[in-house]
């Protein structure tokens, strides 16, 4: 008898029995001048996942992001990273240096720069421009540069400026400036925005390639991108969670359809 042919996890079982959250999100709540823009808010994320979170405008997204980077504080509640720190009493600095990066959805690199120089930048980020600029690279280092441009698909492109690639390279630049400093999770907003067809693509590819060695919170309206690559979906509703599960799972539920997805 046969066997029965292989067939791949779907996105949404790879994590499924995944114990260890390296995010957990307690009764959050964010006020801005009697606005509510998060409501005890709880979520986490675990360690490897590939999470995405939707929801129409105005849904708390940015917010969340805000909180867990440290740009806003929360009223009350607790952000626990790697399970025993709590982001809510650290600068966002020294979030960023405990193994957290953010990409926002409009690509932020240095123009007059090269692709290669704005890596570099990224790979120091505890010294300034210019003295990072002049500081020699170890070879540990320029490897890591070499293979980051390699699996961003901008080898091409090393000593163009920075301002002259197209906005989907800007989008990989800046992600490549988030890779070379090894974040354990990765916040990723609309990394897919304004791609091209093939660009989105591979963005779907990388972001697969990368779940498992980081965990990464996607924010995206492209419900045809998060069902690419989502290995579980948040659905946020007026600063509130209000699904959560595969794609599928939320896709079906009635609240989902009605305030979001539409009918």
């Amino acid at each position: 008898m046969s066997e029965a042919p292989y067939t791949q996890p779907q996105p949404a079982d790879r994590y499924r029995d995944q114990r260890d959250p390296v995010l957990m999100l307690e009764k959050i709540n964010v006020s801005f001048d009697g606005f509510r823009a998060l409501t005890d808010l709880s979520l986490q994320i675990g360690a490897g996942e590939l999470r995405c979170v939707i929801g129409p405008s105005g849904a708390g997204k940015t917010t969340l992001m805000d909180v867990i980077t440290g740009k806003t504080r929360p009223d009350n509640g607790r952000v626990l990273y790697d399970q025993d720190t709590d982001l809510t009493t650290l600068s966002p600095v020294a979030i960023a240096r405990a193994g957290i990066g953010r990409k926002f959805q409009k690509p932020t690199v240095f123009e007059a720069l090269t692709v290669a120089e704005n890596l570099e930048i990224a790979l120091k980020a505890d010294k300034s421009v210019w003295a990072s600029l002049r500081a020699r690279l170890n070879g540990d280092q320029q490897d890591r540069i070499d293979e980051t441009l390699k699996l961003l698909r901008l080898g091409g492109e090393r000593q163009r400026k920075a301002g002259l690639l197209s906005h989907g390279q800007k989008q990989f630049l800046e992600i490549g400036m988030l890779l070379v400093q090894e974040p354990n999770l990765l916040l990723l907003d609309e990394p897919a925005a304004g791609m091209t067809d093939a660009e989105t693509d591979y963005t779907a590819e990388l972001f697969r390639s990368l779940a498992g060695k980081h965990s990464l919170m996607v924010v995206e309206h492209d419900m045809g991108f998060v069902e690419t690559i989502a290995d579980r979906v948040t659905v946020l509703h007026q600063g509130q969670v209000l699904a959560e599960g595969s794609l599928r799972e939320v896709q079906a539920d009635e609240q989902v359809i009605d305030v979001y997805l539409g009918r």
